[in-house]
Parts: structure tokens; sequence; C-alpha cells
């Protein structure tokens, strides 16, 4: 996983679950379907998330129809209200891949996570939305190749999880049939990410999701090469680590 990708995630976040559907649109069986799925997730002004990843979009405009008239209570003296300036809010999207059958039923999410997702309110706006996942007997996939933020499993399960010295990253998927159990892959930092399972229904073979092609192919169909590549995005990495990514930026040519 390149980590200066994180910098730019609501447009790499965009390509990979396109990619992710693409792929998996080719390998499943003939009654089964992708799907790209999107909401608008709406935060307060005031959660960390809102003035940290919202796109800055505001644009000054006038109502179509001006504001309402201000009510008064009859006294001879009007009372002056202040005008405000209206600003248009652009609300970052989330988005997911959904496998569905022929007749409509969900039979695997395949979630993305942004920072939105493991970051002050929305984390428990989407620890929320899993839980019902799996009480609706679904199979979720959750792929989190972001180091900001908390993870979004349930404590007990986060006590359980030990990744090896360098891992950075994880990928979850837990079945419909066995959500007393979680398969876990851990993305070790210096290493290419894993080729994983995605749970279908149980007659159904799993198809495999290569992830490193899909990332790398973000990686060149958004050129990302032309970002600057001085500082890696927050947080920072372990010295080990950090001597790595930089003497993989002098090799090609980034530094």
């Amino acid at each position: 996983m390149n980590p200066f990708l994180e910098g730019s995630w609501p447009d790499v976040h965009t390509a990979l679950i396109g990619f992710i559907r693409e792929t998996l649109a080719e390998q499943l069986p003939p009654d089964l379907s992708a799907r790209a799925e999107e909401e608008v997730s709406v935060g307060s002004e005031d959660d960390e998330l809102s003035a940290t990843y919202r796109a800055d979009v505001a644009v000054t405009a006038v109502l179509p129809y001006g504001l309402p008239d201000v009510w008064q209570s009859g006294a001879e003296s009007a009372v002056a209200v202040a005008e405000p300036e209206i600003l248009e809010i652009e609300h970052l999207p989330e988005r997911w891949v959904e496998i569905r059958d022929t007749h409509g039923k969900l039979i695997t999410v395949i979630e993305v996570l942004s920072p939105t997702n493991k970051l002050g309110h929305g984390r428990e706006v989407y620890v929320q939305k899993q839980q019902d996942y799996l009480a609706a007997g679904v199979n979720l996939v959750e792929i989190d190749l972001l180091r900001v933020g908390r993870p979004v499993f349930l404590e007990n399960i986060v006590q359980q999880l030990a990744p090896a010295v360098g891992t950075r990253y994880l990928v979850t998927a837990t079945r419909a049939r066995r959500r007393s159990q979680m398969e876990v892959y851990y993305c070790a930092f210096r290493e290419p990410l894993p080729t994983i399972r995605i749970p279908l229904r149980v007659t159904d073979a799993d198809v495999a999701l290569e992830l490193q092609p899909l990332i790398d192919r973000v990686y060149r169909t958004g050129r990302y090469w032309q970002v600057s590549h001085r500082d890696i995005p927050a947080p920072e990495l372990p010295p080990a680590d950090a001597e790595w990514a930089k003497e993989r930026l002098l090799q090609a040519g980034l530094r």
C-alpha cells in the first residue's frame, strides 16, 4: 500500500470501489450482480470529520426565493435582522459495493473504509451499520487501507487482533452463517496487499479478489506520481518503515 494515496483518499476511494465492482462482476455466478452504491453522510459542524475530511467546496449563492420574512410582534419599531451569507455545502458521500441476486436479495457488502468511518461520530454511525448488516444475515467484507483512526471492530475483537510487526492495514470478512468468526488478513506495510476471499451464498464458491493490482491501477490511472511526495500523510510511520519508504521514493526518483 502506498501511504501517499491516503492523502487523496476521496478520489482513491471512488476509483477503488469502481475497480472492485468491475473485477467482481466478471467472476460472479450468472444470477448475482455487483453494484456500487452511494449515500450522503451528514455530520454536524463540530464533528471532527467535517472539519478535517469534508471537501472544501463551499460556494456563495443566493436562495432562489430569498429568505422568509421575519415575524414581527406588531410593535411600531421593527427589529433590524442581520442577513446571513448563504453557502452551498457539498456533503461527503459514502460508497460501497453490494452483491445481490436476481430477486434483489442482498448477499454480500464490501466496505472500503474512509476516515469518516473511523473517527468521531462517524465511527459510531458506521459501527451501527456494521451490526445491522450482520443482524440481517449479510456477508460483510471490510477493507481498511488507512492508518488514521480507530479500528471499527468491537473492543473484544480488537483485543484479539495481534498484527505482526510492520502490519499497518487490515482486511476482514464476516460470513452470515458464521457470525461468531471473523476472517482477518493482516497487511504488512512493506508487503503487497493480499488476494482475499469474497463470500457469497452457502452454495457458492468464494470469489478471489486481488487487491494489489487494483491499488496499482488506482495509482496509475490517477497519475499519483504527480502529487507531492515530500511528507507522508499523518500519522507518522515508525522509524524503520519511514526509512524504507524514503529509500523506495529515491529509487523511483520521487525525492
